[in-house]
């Protein structure tokens, strides 16, 4: 779970807006990271993560909000940048996942016409207006609610489009880990669009826009929807729970730490192609929680597969009045002399210090499906791990995850995903323009 993954925000306090202008170290844009925590559980890790934290969303646009919507509708995020929105801005309340197979023949030619149709329709979505096709009035009376579209590319597309020379290495397959159970049907795919929005019916329309753009060109290969914490729902701003009860994402990469956009971003270089920089990699993995199993668990129980506790988040051994950003002390005893946070505890067996640094940035969504023909909920973590090099950064992580942690007897990996994400779209251009005419 990785409730060591901190939490981060463009506005800590939870109140007014930020300096939109301002950039971040290493020259990204600021995008409003406040709970780049909803990302937590660990992935590769184990596991869950709806937690998201508590913070205003004002118009980055630097202008008053107008329009419909009220206060929490008209919040709008840029759709055009150095990177592609979605990324590091704060996790919206409601996500639609999805992936799209290329049909045959459409090639390089149908696939930028494509992208084309997509990006000028997703500009206009999240600046709150109606696509300029297919638009069905779902959101009419909506405002843009923080809405984000973000595209990645499978590795199968580039045999289909005819661009299996630009292919980046870091696209090869994942490898198998110990207890995967993944169906190939629910995960994959040439083309990944990731749709987050305040607002469900906001994201769902643009998830319905986008699908009937592709018609003849990409049909539909998955689907999934996920939630987190609704900005506001908390009194003050505090990293959210996850379906297991945990609060999670209390140590995912902070934006102000050195090497953050290097830990997150390709750069051109090395094995890295030019087309990807600004881009990323982003790792899907759809994670049941066997909930009824860990519901059956005692807290104490709880507390020490996770190693922190469940009502504060503070560290296990932490005094009395610690929160959840308290330093862990792996070595911290107990009463009886053995260790307060056990040898297979999931903080412990997914510290950065014990994987060689590797480091993503989670920014997972809960899912709940209802119930499995056995009674038991289809229910977990849609999880989206976002790094620059898979193989430094979920790869390690995973293995070592599915192998000594003691909460993967609660988890069950059932899809998966790889994607290059490319940069932003440039002005006037579209996204994957790099890749399609570099």
């Amino acid at each position: 779970m990785s409730t060591d993954h901190a939490s981060t925000g463009r506005n800590p306090a939870g109140h007014g807006p930020a300096d939109h202008a301002s950039a971040g170290p290493a020259g990204f844009t600021r995008r409003a990271l406040l709970g780049t925590a909803g990302a937590g559980l660990l992935v590769g890790a184990g596991a869950g993560v709806a937690g998201a934290v508590a913070y205003d969303r004002p118009d980055r646009s630097g202008r008053a909000a107008a329009g419909p919507g009220g206060a929490l509708g008209a919040a709008r995020m840029p759709f055009r940048g150095e990177h592609q929105a979605g990324i590091t801005d704060p996790p919206q309340a409601r996500v639609q996942l999805a992936a799209f197979d290329l049909a045959e023949g459409v090639g390089r030619d149908g696939l930028r016409t494509l992208l084309q149709r997509w990006t000028k329709a997703a500009d206009r979505l999240t600046a709150g207006e109606p696509s300029e096709e297919f638009d069905n009035q779902v959101a009419l009376d909506a405002g843009p609610c923080s809405l984000t579209v973000t595209v990645g590319f499978g590795a199968t597309l580039f045999d289909k489009a005819g661009l299996a020379d630009r292919r980046p290495p870091g696209l090869a397959p994942l490898p198998a880990f110990p207890g995967d159970a993944l169906d190939p049907a629910r995960g994959d795919g040439d083309l990944f669009v990731q749709i987050g929005a305040d607002d469900a019916l906001v994201a769902v329309h643009a998830l319905r826009v986008l699908q009937r753009l592709a018609a003849g060109t990409a049909a539909l290969r998955w689907q999934s929807a996920g939630f987190a914490r609704t900005p506001g729902a908390a009194a003050q701003p505090v990293t959210g729970r996850n379906l297991m009860g945990q609060i999670d994402g209390t140590n995912n990469p902070r934006p102000d730490e050195d090497g953050f956009a290097a830990k997150v971003f390709c750069a051109a270089g090395g094995d890295q192609p030019a087309w990807l920089a600004g881009g990323s990699y982003l790792v899907f993995r759809r994670i049941r929680m066997l909930l009824d199993n860990w519901e059956a668990l005692p807290v104490d129980r709880q507390e020490r597969v996770i190693g922190r506790r469940k009502s504060d988040g503070a560290p296990l051994g932490a005094p009395a009045g610690a929160g959840e950003r308290s330093p862990v002390d792996l070595t911290a005893q107990g009463p009886d002399g053995t260790l307060a946070i056990p040898a297979d505890a999931h903080i412990r067996v997914a510290a950065p210090a014990a994987n060689g640094g590797a480091a993503m940035l989670r920014r997972g969504f809960s899912y709940h499906d209802g119930l499995l023909p056995d009674g038991s909920p289809d229910a977990g973590l849609l999880f989206l791990a976002f790094q620059n090099d898979p193989g430094k950064g979920f790869t390690p992580v995973q293995r070592k995850l599915s192998r000594g942690d003691g909460l993967s007897r609660f988890l069950r990996h059932e899809a998966s995903g790889l994607y290059a994400l490319p940069p932003g779209a440039p002005p006037g251009g579209y996204l994957g323009q790099q890749l399609l005419e570099g």
